[in-house]
């Protein structure tokens, strides 16, 4: 369902900013109908300033501001864990913000939208032109039935970025240790016992939030196929979590810690402590996700870096990026359009492509930045081979824990492969039965 997305992602194409006058707003754009005073723009988003989303978000925020006099953007920046676990509550309260990035997937904008949290943006979709800036795949994170299952339904958010994991390596030690960029698994194997062979830990990582459990992802991945990640992702077909995909990711993910490849220490980190020691230099490699590479752009000095895709893999956890979801109780709901619009327009899309990240909208002539190039050839090979596979923790309400907690203790040993399995399967198998299936 993804095969489209390669191309699609640079397709160039403009869009007219709509005006000022969709639900929830006023006569007059810049002051509200009710109170005749100035209008406000609550915004929130979990994007550091230095990031490619975060620049392009910004560039945003003014563009906003100058086509709407009167209107001021109240910008909110919120972490990703405390969105991430106190999202229906707020919504489902007066304090709720009137645009806000969100993790896309069934288990949190799916379930907001089940709940009735969330603004049906479908009409804005067809009327601003964003389901043709989305086509194929990159609608599988947009629309959720009334189940709250992504793939089909109405359109509940709006991604304007795509994103995936890869693995971030080190080239001076590379070179010092003589290890070439790995093309196979095994490869790569050989790689991380060179480096543990010379006293040094090959990944960095964090086992406290989502790094380590996309690393055992991953892994699983290695041995699926794309029904297999439907079954998984979609509920459309049976998942057996001791088969060979999750059992494989489980078993290797503690054989890695037993032979020194992740420090068993991890377990209790998070992951700006994994991106900050990369960018110190202490470890030859990092496996996360595209939304790292602005960062890295700027803030590594030090040493050259480069990235590649995990090899032994056709899929890798990815999908359009997260989606910009207008809350059901914003009192602004036309200004929200209009923001969102604004992301999408090519200028700042050209922007975001420029500064690391992967755009929806660019025009693919615009994209100057030699490193920004490589990140989006390295998507385009990915999803041209349908290799987006999200992420293990989408399925099921509040299986974000239960992944932390489960590869947490595969990482420090507490649990066994077939235990942590066990664990994954209960609340996984408990919402099938929730939704019906």
């Amino acid at each position: 369902m993804n095969k489209s997305m390669g191309v699609a992602a640079l397709a160039a194409v403009a869009l007219v900013l709509a005006a000022c006058g969709g639900s929830g707003g006023s006569g007059d754009g810049g002051k509200s109908a009710a109170s005749g005073q100035p209008r406000v723009l609550k915004l929130w988003h979990y994007e550091t300033a230095d990031s490619a989303m975060g620049k392009a978000w910004a560039e945003a925020v003014k563009r906003f501001e100058a086509s709407h006099p009167g209107v001021t953007v109240k910008f909110e920046e919120k972490g990703f864990e405390q969105i991430q676990k106190t999202a229906s509550m707020v919504l489902n309260s007066d304090e709720a913000p009137d645009v806000m990035e969100y993790n896309k997937g069934n288990a949190t904008a799916g379930l907001l939208s089940k709940q009735g949290l969330l603004a049906d943006l479908s009409e804005q979709a067809t009327k601003r032109g964003w389901d043709k800036l989305l086509p194929g795949g990159l609608q599988v994170t947009a629309k959720y039935d009334d189940r709250g299952v992504m793939g089909s339904g109405k359109w509940y958010g709006v991604p304007n970025y795509g994103e995936f994991v890869m693995v971030y390596y080190n080239k001076e030690l590379f070179d010092k240790h003589g290890v070439k960029v790995p093309t196979t698994f095994d490869e790569l194997t050989a790689a991380l016992d060179t480096f543990v062979k010379a006293g040094v830990t090959p990944i960095a990582t964090a086992g406290a939030e989502y790094p380590a459990q996309q690393i055992f992802y991953q892994l699983a991945l290695t041995k699926a196929q794309r029904p297999w990640v439907d079954a998984f992702q979609s509920y459309k077909g049976k998942v057996d979590f001791h088969g060979p995909e999750l059992t494989y990711g489980a078993q290797t993910l503690a054989d890695w810690v037993k032979k020194g490849y992740l420090d068993k220490n991890s377990a209790g980190l998070k992951a700006e402590d994994m991106g900050v020691a990369f960018m110190k230099g202490t470890y030859p490699m990092m496996i996360s996700g595209s939304w790292w590479y602005g960062r890295f752009a700027s803030e590594i000095k030090k040493f050259e870096w480069g990235h590649f895709l995990f090899p032994g893999a056709t899929m890798s956890p990815g999908s359009s990026g997260n989606v910009w979801v207008v809350p059901e109780k914003s009192e602004n709901k036309d200004l929200a359009y209009d923001f969102i619009d604004i992301t999408m327009s090519k200028d700042i899309q050209n922007l975001l492509g420029n500064s690391g990240g992967v755009p929806v909208a660019a025009d693919p002539a615009a994209i100057t930045d030699p490193k920004s190039k490589e990140l989006i050839e390295s998507f385009n090979k990915l999803t041209s081979a349908d290799g987006l596979a999200f992420y293990p923790d989408w399925p099921a309400p509040g299986y974000y824990d239960v992944m932390v907690a489960g590869v947490q203790n595969l990482v420090n040993g507490s649990k066994t492969p077939a235990q942590v399995l066990d664990e994954l399967a209960k609340p996984y198998e408990d919402n099938l039965a929730d939704i019906g299936n």
